[in-house]
């Protein structure tokens, strides 16, 4: 049976976790009477003008302080006019780290002069490679759902994300993360001005309607404050969940159901 050396530093964290603080020889030494070590060599730093663009984007988001990035965010935000202007305020904002480990920007999907605005949680793989929001497998269970009361994102719907940056790994992003970019999706909200606001899975319900449970608050109404007026908003699951938990299909069927009615009667 092989085994595997374990990397040095996976070695070196094993150490630190068990409370060595100091590497030992197998025979004794008089450290008195040894020389004094050579000085070693100082790091190389590595110029600005030579990083990635990642490496910087990094290195600014890891400088700047949370508050600081949340109050350049609602800056940039409130200058934004159209949704142009605010994409583009987006793609230039250097806060948030997940900017340097994602690979787009995903803004947006849909018609913005659509009655009902989507905003989900965060891209996964898929948007992050398409830029755009929900079309992996959960965006696919998403299109069918609206499909399935008539609507389509290329006419009725708008979509958008609570953040425009995949999390590394498809976590779940932290809020500090949340409470960066929240200003932008608010500005989105605004912007759009919909007749309705559907919030998808549990951050965006939390971010935006100070929802505590999902499974409470799902097919409930409750209203969102734009700034220009109160916005009829419904909480519903969210279509990774439903792959995870098909069962609970059922209750996303009631959650469309109620949804139709509301846009039916505007």
């Amino acid at each position: 049976m092989s085994s595997v050396e374990p990397h040095p530093a996976e070695l070196i964290a094993w150490y630190a976790e068990m409370g060595v603080t100091e590497a030992l020889d197998e025979t004794p030494h008089d450290h008195f009477a040894a020389p004094r070590p050579a000085t070693p060599p100082r790091p190389v730093l590595v110029p600005a003008a030579e990083q990635s663009a990642p490496m910087r984007r990094a290195a600014a988001a890891a400088v700047t302080p949370p508050d600081e990035a949340t109050v350049s965010a609602r800056a940039l935000a409130r200058e934004a006019g159209t949704l142009d202007e605010l994409k583009a305020a987006m793609a230039g904002f250097e806060g948030c780290a997940l900017k340097a480990t994602a690979k787009n920007l995903v803004f947006a999907d849909g018609n913005p002069a659509g009655r009902v605005m989507l905003v989900g949680e965060a891209p996964g793989a898929d948007e992050d490679r398409a830029g755009l929001p929900f079309v992996g497998r959960s965006g696919q269970l998403l299109d069918r759902m609206l499909a399935a009361i008539g609507l389509t994102r290329a006419e009725q719907v708008y979509i958008a994300n609570l953040l425009p940056w995949r999390p590394p790994g498809n976590r779940t992003p932290t809020p500090q993360e949340v409470a960066i970019c929240l200003p932008f999706v608010q500005r989105q909200i605004e912007l759009v001005d919909p007749d309705i606001l559907v919030c998808v899975g549990r951050p965006s319900s939390m971010a935006l309607l100070d929802v505590k449970s999902i499974m409470a608050a799902r097919g409930r109404w409750l209203e969102y404050d734009s700034g220009k007026r109160r916005i009829p908003a419904l909480p519903i699951l969210h279509p990774a969940y439903l792959l995870r938990s098909p069962l609970d299909k059922r209750l996303a069927w009631r959650d469309l159901r109620t949804l139709k009615t509301a846009i039916d009667a505007l």
